[in-house]
């Protein structure tokens, strides 16, 4: 390529990036950080030309201008990233609750995928996948070291298509193999019952669209003779989702007026303070909350959380605790305390962007420090069962001055010598579901009690007895163990010449 040839070919991309970065509503202008790096812009261009024209592969101009914007996101924090077509229309179905795959929760444990439970009615349960497999192999390619990012991606797909995984068993010698179809998985975000002594029990796995409409039509059914005595909402493994369905639930408990969520950010339009708001529950905004549930803004409430409640979870959690309305039982949160919006680039990419930090009504920032109980109880009898990484873990992550004068220990390095058994959210094996009873009891609550371990299983379902955990077990697991860092809830916004448009 001359010279002549590559300026012209410089100037065509030049223009090209500028156009995208005016679009974007990012220029001089609009952020007042100067004018365009033109120089570097053209540095750029200089690049993108010489790779196209000598590389020893040829390179295709989309695959090199798909690279070049996710080398822009290498290194700002772990949840800002650039959504290929793949990523984009992913991210579209576990929001609106539906993805295919093959229904396990998992976790990480020597460098492998570990099934934390497998979803309930799913071709994973159906196939005989149980809580504590470790997956070596996926398709025959070892796991080991794997990023569990990259084993949820080779194991999710098209329904229909099958995968075949390689598993390690406790107490089988040989390592055993299942050939899986996959299915459209669509996770339920809420599950409810009632417990012993008019307790009712009601569990968010996500906040999906219809999650507050969702609860809110379970508790007035279990409801509908009369009022509970008490009430424990479970958001432990929730990774988060939709703003909207975080505040939509807080609502349902807080009176009106009240502040659930601020956030904050560089420009004006992040910065935006939600109120306990109006939600009709069935048919749409406006409504008030029906009036035979009224008793939901005042009957003993406790949250269960622990490591994995993060984003949305922590919202509800930070504000149903500031505002005394709740008390917390279990581990401190994950502390992902940034909010991302989502900016579209065509009608299949996008970019996943962190514009503000969010903060609960006192005006705590959870960045890091996540939200701390009020009263710390572990996993299980035993110990601490989850041993996920937290935000604070994660490359990159933002920083929160606040985090500084706290102590930020990990409570999970403290290792139990007997290991926990998995459990069922919700079921008579759920310690902190049993200890949360006890609060509301009246009776002591301990932080771990081994003696229902060492005692045997008669004495353990005896004491699961007198906490009242002997209603029906509810498979909890619906939904995905945060991979790489939680889901994030977003706001969406669309690009137009004349910048970038929140889409209400």
């Amino acid at each position: 390529m001359s010279t002549r040839r590559f300026g012209k070919f410089g100037l065509v991309v030049l223009g090209a990036v500028a156009g995208v970065l005016l679009s974007l509503g990012i220029t001089a202008a609009a952020q007042r950080d100067g004018p365009l790096p033109l120089k570097e812009l053209q540095q750029f261009a200089n690049v993108f030309a010489a790779i196209k024209s000598s590389y020893v592969e040829p390179m295709s101009d989309k695959t090199l201008i798909d690279d070049a914007i996710k080398g822009l996101f290498l290194d700002l924090d772990p949840h800002s990233t650039y959504l290929d077509p793949q990523a984009y229309k992913e991210m579209q179905a576990i929001t609106e609750g539906g993805f295919g795959g093959l229904g396990i929760e998992i976790g990480s444990e020597d460098g492998m995928p570990k099934v934390i439970a497998p979803i309930e009615d799913t071709p994973a349960a159906r196939a005989g996948i149980m809580a504590g497999d470790i997956i070596i192999a996926i398709n025959g390619k070892p796991t080991k070291g794997m990023s569990l990012s990259d084993a949820v991606n080779l194991m999710r797909g098209e329904p229909k298509t099958s995968v075949e995984l390689t598993i390690k068993r406790q107490g089988r010698d040989k390592p055993l193999v299942f050939k899986i179809v996959r299915d459209l998985i669509k996770v339920r975000s809420v599950r409810s019952k009632m417990l012993p002594g008019n307790i009712i029990y009601a569990r968010i796995a996500q906040f999906q669209d219809g999650t507050a409409s969702d609860l809110v039509k379970q508790l007035r059914l279990l409801s509908k003779d009369k009022a509970p005595r008490a009430l424990i909402l479970d958001l432990r493994n929730d990774p988060g989702g939709l703003l909207e369905s975080a505040i939509g639930v807080a609502s349902t408990f807080l009176k009106s007026g009240d502040l659930v969520v601020s956030t904050k950010g560089r420009i004006p339009s992040s910065n935006h303070q939600y109120y306990v708001r109006a939600v009709d529950y069935v048919n749409g905004a406006g409504a008030r909350l029906p009036g035979d549930i009224q008793w939901a803004r005042t009957v003993p409430m406790v949250v269960l959380v622990n490591v994995g409640s993060a984003s949305a979870s922590e919202i509800v959690a930070g504000a149903l605790q500031d505002h005394k309305r709740a008390t917390l039982i279990g581990n401190r949160t994950f502390g992902k305390g940034s909010v991302q919006s989502v900016l579209p680039l065509s009608e299949d990419t996008g970019i996943k962007l962190t514009t503000a930090l969010y903060y609960t009504p006192s005006g705590r920032s959870i960045q890091l420090t996540g939200v701390v109980p009020n009263i710390t109880v572990d996993d299980t009898a035993q110990g601490n069962l989850f041993r996920l990484p937290r935000e604070v873990d994660l490359k990159h992550h933002l920083l929160n001055k606040e985090a500084a004068a706290q102590d930020l220990t990990d409570e999970m390095a403290d290792k139990p010598k007997v290991e926990p058994k998995m459990f069922e959210f919700g079921g008579a094996d759920d310690y902190q579901l049993r200890e949360a009873v006890n609060f509301l009891d009246g009776r002591p609550v301990k932080r771990r009690n081994p003696s229902l371990v060492l005692g045997g299983a008669a004495q353990a379902k005896g004491k699961a007895k007198d906490a009242h955990q002997t209603a029906p077990a509810v498979n909890s697991s619906e939904k995905k163990t945060p991979l790489n860092g939680p889901e994030p809830r977003v706001e969406h916004y669309r690009v137009t010449p004349e910048g970038v448009i929140r889409v209400h």
